[in-house]
């Protein structure tokens, strides 16, 4: 299993609205898509001052995180949906990736 991290800095006074979006809008599509989603929100702390959030999923392994994100993040559904309503209220973001168990991302869910 492959759990990706992923933090966003929010461009100032942006973190309501993004986080309004990812929810309604972004989250269920991300798993309409068949993306595996297993916890996204606001950081609890602000690092230099920064609104941040965060997103966590899940993957089989490398190979299907990079096919599912190509496939999403090219899809008519995102490009004509909420992408814009997230991509311009980010200032920045990373992404890490790490190597886990079935069992470690599944008591991640549970939270």
């Amino acid at each position: 299993m492959i759990l990706e991290f992923r933090t966003y800095r929010l461009k100032p006074g942006t973190s309501e609205e993004f986080l309004r979006v990812m929810t309604e809008e972004s989250i269920p599509l991300l798993e309409r898509a068949g993306l595996r989603v297993i916890d996204f929100g606001r950081s609890l702390v602000a690092e230099d001052g920064y609104e941040e959030a965060y997103l966590i999923r899940a993957f089989g392994s490398l190979e299907e995180h990079e096919r599912q994100e190509r496939e999403f993040y090219g899809s008519e559904a995102w490009l004509t949906g909420p992408r814009e309503a997230i991509v311009s209220r980010i200032e920045s973001y990373h992404t890490i990736a790490i190597e886990t168990s079935e069992e470690a991302v599944k008591a991640l869910e549970r939270r």
